[in-house]
């Protein structure tokens, strides 16, 4: 585009989605060509705008940011996504890392830690804000028989949020019986016993957040 980086604004909140666009305008290599208020106006802006790099939020309605990378890669994988949010959860990191985004940045960082976090994703690396960097790091650290999967990770998350069995084989696309298999899993990699406790461990370990 002209030799500047071309951005898509992915975020439900205008106040945000403005701020992002009236910060990016002084800088001389960056162009705002287009803001999303949920995943699926990304998705749907990006065949036609066909920006650069994606600042995409997760979680939001319609389609959420990880359901909307995995959309727009699927159909541009040269695409860069940038994930601007304030969530640092090893689920919201996980489930993005998976879908294939550049890198993570959190919605308290700088100015010039987004110019160059922009910057870096287009030079083909991968920006991590410090936070989700140590994360990660623990997640490599921690022996592989005690990590949860991203699916159990998934699974975990739904079930903090009050889903039933029956609820979470639905939204994931699996079976009931999948889904009490992924718990049986959990409670022994958490070193618990039921549910709640499963809820309680991860909350505390920073696993998923509500």
């Amino acid at each position: 585009m002209s030799g500047r980086i071309g951005l898509l604004i992915c975020d439900d909140h205008p106040v945000v989605r403005t701020g992002l666009k009236g910060m990016l305008a002084g800088e001389p290599d960056l162009k705002v060509v287009g803001e999303a208020a949920d995943g699926r106006q990304a998705v749907e802006l990006c065949r036609t705008l066909r920006p650069d790099l994606v600042l995409m939020d997760l979680r939001m309605p319609e389609m959420d940011g990880v359901a909307a990378t995995e959309s727009i890669l699927a159909e541009n994988p040269q695409t860069r996504v940038l994930v601007l949010t304030t969530y640092d959860s090893d689920a919201d990191i996980l489930r993005a890392v998976e879908a294939g985004a550049s890198g993570y940045l959190l919605k308290d960082a700088s100015r010039e830690e987004l110019f160059a976090a922009i910057r870096t994703a287009m030079a083909g690396e991968s920006p991590l804000d410090p936070a989700v960097a140590s994360r990660l790091m623990r997640r490599v650290r921690t022996p592989p028989e005690n990590a949860l999967s991203g699916r159990e990770i998934e699974v975990l998350d739904l079930v903090a949020q009050g889903a039933s069995n029956r609820e979470i084989a639905r939204r994931l696309w699996i079976s009931e019986t999948t889904v009490k298999t992924h718990l049986l899993h959990i409670y022994e990699k958490l070193g618990v016993a039921d549910r709640t406790a499963a809820v309680t461990a991860a909350l505390r370990r920073g696993i998923i957040r509500l």
